[in-house]
């Protein structure tokens, strides 16, 4: 997911360096989008690993 986010970031950035503020609006928004849903679900699964042993 954060490799999906750096991907983004990247076409926002030659978006923006290329004149096209739209595309690279819309590309920093779903960098963002990306950014902190793998956020959450690294930790969500960081929290579900510290779990003892299941009996």
């Amino acid at each position: 997911m954060m490799n999906l986010a750096v991907t983004f970031l990247i076409i926002a950035i030659i978006a923006g360096v290329l004149g096209f503020g739209g595309i690279a609006g819309a590309a920093v928004e779903m960098a963002k989008i990306a950014f902190f849903v793998g956020l959450v679900l690294a930790l969500v699964f960081w929290l579900l690993g510290r779990r003892g042993p299941r009996p």
